[in-house]
């Protein structure tokens, strides 16, 4: 396979065949990303990226998941996208499922029908960052969307028949907003229900404004005990029923599991008995990205 720059991809695509269909991502200014920093965004030719999946056909006997890279692939043609959709379901008649990022912005050109039929054709499911639900966390960390947005374009991604993935950040809004960035998130999530909801926990990365920020002082990176109380004051807001919950990424301290909100009960009891057993956290030198 041909790669460009550094290719990212959610941890549920682990074993996927991923083919990027696009370079970087189109917005690229969020203050606490460091990712797509090597490359400008643009469309890849549509003659590369079909040679890529040929490729990947001679290459593997058997590919059950597609991810379609980088950071923007909802924003090609939607004619072109058919095409990608129909190329993979011509070469991998075994391919269970197509996913990709989708961003606000991405989703809003596409409309209804369009994305109706991408579902149609095999793209199954999309990955969004809600990142928060409050919007003087998404203003400073310079998102380029508001709350009412982002919810408004996942409902539209599901009301096309595509599965649903958003995350967002714990300690996004620091010691000052904690509260209002778990209420208010876990409010966003209540409203779009989405098949599955991811946390991560705040890694600040050199290179990027927040990395400039806190170490001149001007945003405050939170304790491990405000982490767990954020973390408590979200999932105690949750109402989301038949969402997959998962907090298990490699950049949290506590995992959690569960589907809501059957499970509720029991992760808020494994966040007490953290916040009683700090012992229990992942150590700070093993998180990672």
């Amino acid at each position: 396979m041909r790669y460009y720059g550094s290719v990212y991809r959610p941890p549920s695509e682990a074993y996927s065949l991923i083919v990027q269909v696009t370079y970087g991502c189109s917005h690229n200014t969020c203050a606490f990303c460091s990712m797509y920093k090597d490359k400008r965004f643009a469309l890849r030719p549509l003659e590369e990226v079909l040679e890529d999946f040929q490729m990947a056909r001679r290459t593997y006997r058997h590919v059950e998941r597609v991810f379609l890279a980088d950071g923007d692939a909802l924003v090609r043609k939607a004619s072109e996208l058919y095409t990608i959709l129909d190329t993979i379901r011509e070469l991998f008649p075994e391919c269970q499922r197509v996913t990709s990022y989708a961003s606000p912005a991405s989703l809003r050109i596409r409309t209804p029908e369009e994305l109706k039929t991408l579902r149609e054709k095999g793209l199954t499911m999309v990955y969004m960052g809600l990142e928060s639900g409050c919007d003087e966390v998404l203003r400073r960390m310079r998102k380029g969307h508001l709350s009412a947005e982002i919810v408004e374009m996942g409902c539209k991604a599901r009301e096309s028949g595509m599965a649903l993935s958003v995350t967002a950040i714990t300690g996004l809004g620091g010691p000052e907003l904690l509260e209002r960035h778990a209420v208010e998130t876990a409010e966003a999530f209540n409203a779009m229900n989405p098949e599955y909801i991811g946390m991560l926990t705040l890694m600040v990365e050199p290179g990027t404004p927040l990395y400039d920020w806190v170490k001149e002082g001007s945003f405050h990176l939170l304790t491990q005990s405000q982490v767990l109380q954020e973390t408590r004051l979200l999932v105690e807001k949750l109402d989301s029923p038949g969402s997959v919950f998962r907090m298990n990424h490699a950049s949290n301290y506590l995992v959690l599991k569960g589907t809501l909100n059957q499970d509720k009960t029991a992760m808020l009891a494994e966040i007490d008995r953290a916040e009683h057993d700090l012992s229990r956290l992942r150590p700070e030198e093993w998180r990672g990205l």
